[in-house]
């Protein structure tokens, strides 16, 4: 064989090497883990699968996703962030009153009527509560990448039994969000119960609640409807979450995926969520009535004496979050103005 030949073929064989390192390198996946603790009908769940499929377009395939509903992955809600700290999941979806006293400063937002002065519907306090996080809260979510935060629309009473005025609370087994909403309900003289969202409709149908405290769609979603005959109306508190990755497994990826994520991310994000939950709410609210749901409103002067009956607690949790060395006042001022 001539010396041009094997030189030839030398080229050849190198030419091949390095374009098998080169191919997989530019077309490496990277499969991300989603884990949260709603059904698959609920609305984090859609919005999450369509959040997903929007990153594995825009990366070219280069960003896949599993998601895991249900607590499929990571167990119940209060397991959630810490998977993603863990990085037994790659990215959760989880609320931060399931954890009390983990995120004290975050769940000065849970307090009843607690909301900017714009309003109380998602959208809203939602991109409020993003646009606040990296400079209010990202010490209390230490080992946890902030993708954006979240706040629900707010909470009625889905009760067996009807509710027209707060003394009828008074003595009633009620399923709480968040320690926030239990002061609430102790001031009125009801009986707090720590039952996990999940498991609501079964304590409702077995009578180990009498009411249990969700937005409309979060309630059809757990199928309230049929084991309850009202709603109570307004909402009187709503419930922070958050959507956070593990930071090691999000600095591990390249750096036009880690821009993907990040535009895709933050306020704007937040703001798209809480629309989607708005939309999700009216139709929870509709459907639940068709059910046979009943509606019922407490008079305005009733909620009144709900805000005079828990201005002391405001004041109270403010202070316990000064108390720690974080600014509790400032950011309570900042989300409500």
């Amino acid at each position: 064989m001539s010396v041009g030949r094997v030189v030839k073929i030398g080229a050849l064989s190198m030419l091949s090497v390095c374009a098998g390192l080169a191919g997989p390198a530019r077309a490496q996946t990277f499969e991300l883990k989603i884990s949260h603790f709603v059904p698959p009908n609920h609305t984090i769940h859609k919005w999450v699968s369509a959040w997903a499929d929007r990153l594995t377009k825009e990366s070219d395939g280069r960003l896949t996703f599993t998601i895991y509903p249900n607590g499929q992955l990571a167990g119940p809600p209060n397991r959630q962030f810490d998977a993603a700290r863990n990085a037994v999941a790659d990215m959760a979806f989880s609320l931060h009153g399931v954890t009390p006293g983990r995120y004290p400063e975050t769940e000065l937002c849970n307090l009843p009527f607690t909301w900017p002065k714009a309003g109380s519907g998602s959208a809203t306090t939602s991109r409020r509560l993003a646009e606040l996080g990296p400079a209010y809260l990202a010490k209390e979510h230490q080992g946890l990448h902030i993708l954006f935060m979240a706040v629900a629309n707010p909470v009625v009473f889905y009760s067996k039994v009807p509710v027209r005025s707060i003394g009828d609370f008074k003595g009633m087994k009620i399923r709480y969000a968040g320690l926030q909403n239990k002061y609430l309900l102790d001031a009125l003289g009801a009986t707090p119960m720590p039952v996990p969202p999940p498991e609501s409709q079964d304590a409702l149908a077995k009578g180990i609640v009498d009411a249990a405290m969700f937005p409309h769609e979060a309630a059809l979603s757990y199928d309230l409807g049929t084991v309850t005959k009202y709603a109570v109306e307004p909402g009187v508190a709503t419930a922070t979450f958050a959507f956070v990755m593990n930071p090691a497994k999000y600095e591990s990826l390249p750096a036009d995926l880690r821009a993907l994520i990040d535009k895709h991310s933050g306020p704007d994000a937040a703001e798209d969520f809480g629309k989607a939950w708005e939309v999700a709410e009216k139709e929870g609210r509709d459907k639940e009535t068709a059910q046979g749901v009943q509606i019922l409103t407490l008079p305005p002067g009733d909620l009144e004496k709900m805000k005079v009956l828990m201005a002391p607690r405001v004041e109270q949790a403010i202070a316990d979050v000064e108390k720690e060395g974080k600014p509790g006042r400032k950011f309570y001022e900042e989300y409500t103005k």
